[in-house]
């Protein structure tokens, strides 16, 4: 008979209980009787203190689903444990060391890592099977700690405080891509909280990365909780694409803790990325972090003109819309969702004006980037220059016709 797997799990530093496999394909998790009396933080938002466990009938409960990696990452781990396939549960107790956020899971009975599926030639590969990290997204990444003024991948046991992005063969300029598109973003709403980031070279490595300070590390090397809306929302990592952006002001809405600037807030990121034709704006790309005060919005990330790829239609629902191409996006729907997310119509008008003084800005820290070519710049600030003459300058108008 299989043996069921299972794994400790800790908040920060502090075990707090236990991650089990059931029979019958479920999984379960239940709070250390310890952790419990000393009433320290819920390992989630969806997973709050009680002595009872919480049961998966399908697989890992969302919040632990959606630490596991996507992509080429998770091709890699599956192969460095020497399966063809493996179940999400057998990568996040390989490589839950060092997840997004507070919350780390460790197999106490972890087996060695196998070389026989690998590249030995691939330095990406090699990092991973070095380190213990776990990342989403599907572009190929690795984790970083700065030692000595230089980044170099984390090793097993080591809190690594950036993360690498590396060239996709899928999607050509990619790490130019959202260098430049965050550049973009940070000009059309500079007051908002965004990423640092950085094009270089990291040791050992041939390739370009972008380079990212992790927000959910301290500067003394600890771990700050935040968690993505397909957590907050109970929803397994697939389902990413499986709501509308009204679901997140909703929950903003209906949650203790939260304010309602930070559903202000959130309008702006989501018709930020309109405008830069980020078209991939799913629920893994917004994300809260828990505040001594209740939760707050995480740093803006994952900004990538995503259009240019080919992908012309919306990520969530929108305005009842599912998958609905972004040049069908018309005043009117910016409108309708900024009342979806119950903002006054001079709120949803200062929101737009807003953007009507940073465009020129914008269209100026594209053009005079160092990275990037050409081609890819006139890409980026055409489209945003479209997007605002076609459907954000249009709004006054829009808002005149609401009856």
């Amino acid at each position: 008979m299989a043996q069921l797997l299972w794994g400790n799990v800790y908040y920060k530093d502090t075990f707090a209980g236990f991650l089990r496999e059931e029979p019958g394909g479920r999984t379960s998790f239940i709070y250390d009787e310890s952790y419990l009396v000393a009433a320290l933080p819920p390992v989630s938002y969806t997973l709050p203190l009680r002595p009872e466990p919480f049961v998966g009938q399908s697989g890992l409960l969302p919040f632990f689903d959606n630490l596991v990696a996507e992509g080429w990452l998770e091709e890699a781990q599956t192969r460095l444990i020497g399966k063809r396939q493996a179940s999400r549960f057998e990568l996040l107790l390989a490589f839950g060391q060092d997840c997004a956020g507070a919350v780390s899971i460790v197999d106490p009975e972890a087996p060695e890592v196998s070389r026989s599926l690998i590249d030995m030639d691939d330095p990406k590969e090699l990092a991973v099977m070095a380190g213990r990290a776990s990342l989403s997204g599907i572009q190929p990444k690795l984790t970083l700690v700065q030692e000595g003024g230089k980044l170099r991948p984390a090793r097993i046991g080591e809190l690594s405080t950036h993360i690498a992005k590396f060239p996709s063969s899928l999607h050509a300029d990619l790490v130019a891509n959202e260098y430049l598109t965050t550049l973009a973003y940070k000009a059309l709403l500079p007051e908002d909280n965004v990423v640092d980031l950085s094009v270089g070279h990291i040791d050992g490595f041939d390739e370009t990365a972008l380079i990212i300070p992790r927000f959910d590390r301290d500067g003394s090397g600890g771990r700050i909780h935040f968690e993505e809306f397909n957590q907050l929302l109970n929803l397994p990592s697939k389902a990413k694409y499986d709501g509308a952006y009204k679901d997140m002001a909703d929950f903003l809405r209906e949650t203790s803790g939260c304010v309602p600037a930070e559903i202000y807030r959130l309008y702006q990121r989501v018709l930020t990325g309109f405008l830069l034709g980020n078209t991939d704006m799913h629920l893994k790309n917004f994300a809260m972090s828990h505040t001594p005060g209740g939760l707050r919005l995480t740093p803006s990330y994952d900004q990538v003109a995503a259009a240019l790829y080919g992908y012309k239609s919306l990520a969530l629902k929108t305005c009842g819309s599912i998958n609905m191409p972004i040049g069908n996006l018309k005043a009117r729907h910016i409108v309708r969702l900024g009342e979806e997310f119950g903002l006054s119509k001079p709120a949803i008008e200062m929101a737009c004006q807003h953007f009507e003084k940073n465009i020129g800005a914008a269209r100026e820290v594209v053009n005079a980037a160092s990275v990037g070519s050409d081609t890819l710049k006139k890409q980026i600030t055409d489209m945003v220059g479209k997007r605002w003459n076609g459907t954000f300058a249009l709004i006054g108008k829009a808002l005149s016709k609401k009856p």
